[in-house]
């Protein structure tokens, strides 16, 4: 880790907030309501990675606009109440606001649900940008996403900028746009576990990425 980083841009759910209780929710209410088997927890977090605009679509069919309109009335009845910070995310973002680095989320939820948890944790003064699903053209891992996020600082990615995410998914992002891509969850990687889109760093915390971050 040589280069210390001035631009930190982060996926939203479950690598800053755990959320995967809402999402899983609403989830089976969708699928209930389709005509679908209920998803397990686990399948949850192992199918769900991109925006719903790009997988309602493969599951749904010509009906996904109203599983949408049904996935989002129960998200929104719950997705404030449930809302949590993950450990060590707070401390980080304190942190790294005060040592100067420019910050932003790209996360594949909504928008608007994204601004208002951010906002409901007072989180929205530590980012320079909170890019949602549908803010840009085309949703993560697409590069007009991630341009989304930098625009506000005139920025452009690259090498400069790690992306922080828990998902495959993320670290795509992060290649795609030549960014350095970041894992942070519990388990640690497996090999070939993300096949051509390796993680550059991981960390089992966010503590630990804070402190590496430190000692740059």
């Amino acid at each position: 880790m040589k280069q210390r980083p001035t631009v930190l841009l982060f996926d939203w759910d479950n690598t800053l907030v755990d959320s995967w209780g809402v999402i899983h929710a609403a989830m089976n209410t969708t699928l209930e309501a389709m005509g679908h088997p209920r998803w397990s927890r686990s399948d949850a977090e192992n199918r769900i990675r991109t925006s719903l605009r790009d997988s309602f679509p493969g599951l749904f069919g010509e009906r996904w606009k109203e599983a949408e309109k049904i996935f989002y009335d129960a998200f929104e009845r719950l997705h404030l109440l449930e809302l949590q910070p993950l450990p060590g995310a707070e401390d980080l973002l304190v942190w790294a606001s005060g040592a100067g680095f420019y910050m932003g989320v790209v996360s594949n939820k909504r928008g608007s649900y994204l601004r208002k948890e951010a906002a409901h944790l007072g989180w929205d003064k530590y980012f320079a940008a909170l890019a949602g699903a549908g803010d840009a053209d085309q949703d993560k891992p697409a590069r007009a996403h991630v341009q989304k996020a930098l625009d506000p600082g005139k920025l452009k990615p690259g090498g400069h900028v790690w992306f922080i995410g828990d998902t495959d998914i993320d670290l795509v992002c992060g290649h795609n746009n030549g960014c350095v891509p970041v894992l942070v969850r519990p388990q640690p990687p497996h090999a070939g576990e993300f096949g051509e889109a390796p993680p550059q760093h991981y960390f089992p915390a966010l503590s630990g990425l804070q402190a590496a971050l430190a000692a740059l």
